[in-house]
């Protein structure tokens, strides 16, 4: 049986050495190696999102492997990809290491320098029991890249842009149309989804942070269930306990909404901290809100720059929204698409001001009135980024509802490269 390996290897040098060793093992196919967390990780979603059987049996984590640290980077594939075999290539094969790595969800820990024998056996064995979980689970359709929800972020050029109504129209577009949602305030010093939609509540996300294990009796306790339907994870109320809130908890607590949710829209606000930098590398959609004018559209080239650099997100897997478009304003968004590098929504959101402000105000943002010219575009949008459930041809004609949803600009994450 031909056993698919996927090294991820950082240093050249390394990356020949394992190459080499893995190109000498009976039966074994190694890929090319990619060069840091992100490209694997995208590299992962879109071979799963293809087929459970286009995925390699096993995935060797070098080290030094960066921009997220080795460990970390075991537990994301451990949980996002739960039929991978997944074994820690390193210098410290000791027993601290070792135990560590087994609970990162490792399949098995090779030490360096390399050799032969023991690079065959905890192949062998990841293999087997990738193997073994795949026939236990039954066919390969039923298992998928992590839990089937997909999860998509809104982040603000700068603040005052419209980043938290964008995600709540979104929320709200997905569950009229009949998906389960959760909708998250990822803004944790200031976010203001509670206010947007008259809630009080005692439970918040930071109540997630410090859970190793969140099962789905923790995560429903501190989900609070709005009216509309929507499933409200909130940032809490006083900002500094945001700061228990890191990258590690946001990949647990998104892998957890995830598998009881068909959609997850996070709002990031506009401030980079690890736990919402960690939301936007782990979506499978990235929005970045902008208005037409010179600051915003800068603040905007600003933070996508910032993610590149940081192998946060590429430019080019990130989907601006301009908010409040006229067609009188110098600056359109094939302009803004150019300075940024990014792709812009074809659905450009016009100014509301009179519209918003009585529903904003009152803390009823789902009473936004359907002929609101704002909330026409957001839910054409929500169409068009594919998070509504389409209804049937007969149906669509007879309700003349959900006109974005004619079709889908393809944008789940690894697909677009």
């Amino acid at each position: 049986m031909t056993t698919r390996i996927l090294p991820a290897v950082g240093d050249p040098d390394a990356a020949r050495s394992l190459t080499t060793l893995l190109s000498q093992l009976p039966g074994a196919e190694p890929a090319l190696p990619v060069t840091d967390s992100t490209s694997l990780l995208d590299l992962l979603a879109r071979l799963a999102a293809e087929s459970l059987d286009e995925l390699p049996e096993v995935v060797l984590v070098h080290e030094r492997i960066g921009p997220v640290p080795a460990l970390e980077l075991i537990r994301e594939i451990a949980l996002r990809f739960p039929a991978v075999g997944v074994v820690l290539v390193t210098v410290d094969a000791g027993p601290g290491l070792y135990s560590a790595a087994m609970d990162s969800g490792a399949r098995g820990l090779v030490g360096l320098p390399l050799s032969y024998e023991e690079l065959a056996q905890r192949v062998q064995s990841a293999a087997g029991w990738s193997t073994g979980v795949r026939r236990h689970l039954g066919h390969a359709g039923e298992l998928v890249a992590g839990p089937g929800g997909r999860v998509v972020t809104v982040s603000g050029a700068k603040g005052g842009v419209g980043t938290t109504v964008t995600a709540v129209q979104l929320a709200l577009a997905a569950r009229a149309s009949g998906r389960t949602v959760a909708l998250v305030d990822l803004d944790l010093q200031s976010g203001d989804i509670a206010s947007y939609l008259d809630v009080q509540y005692r439970r918040s996300i930071v109540d997630l942070a410090a859970i190793q294990d969140i099962s789905p009796r923790v995560l429903q306790d501190a989900l609070f269930a709005h009216q509309t339907g929507l499933g409200l994870l909130l940032a809490p109320a006083e900002g500094e306990r945001g700061e228990d809130v890191g990258d590690r908890a946001v990949r647990q607590i998104l892998h957890a909404l995830r598998g009881r949710h068909e959609i997850v829209v996070v709002d990031c606000g506009t401030q980079m901290t690890a736990g919402n930098a960690a939301a936007v590398e782990a979506a499978d959609t990235t929005l970045l809100v902008t208005t037409p004018d010179v600051v915003a559209v800068r603040a905007a080239k600003r933070m996508v720059r910032m993610w590149d650099r940081l192998q946060i997100r590429k430019a080019e897997e990130t989907v601006v929204v301009v908010n409040r478009h006229t067609r009188a304003t110098e600056i359109q968004p094939p302009l803004i698409e150019r300075i940024t590098g990014t792709r812009v929504a074809r659905s450009t959101v016009p100014a509301g001001f009179k519209e918003l402000q009585p529903v904003i105000d009152a803390g009823r943002m789902q009473d936004l009135e359907a002929r609101s010219a704002v909330k026409q575009a957001l839910w054409a949008l929500a169409g068009e980024l594919g998070l509504v459930r389409v209804p049937e041809p007969a149906a669509l004609q007879k309700t003349g509802r959900f006109r974005g949803d004619r079709g889908s600009i393809g944008l789940r994450r690894g697909r677009s490269r």
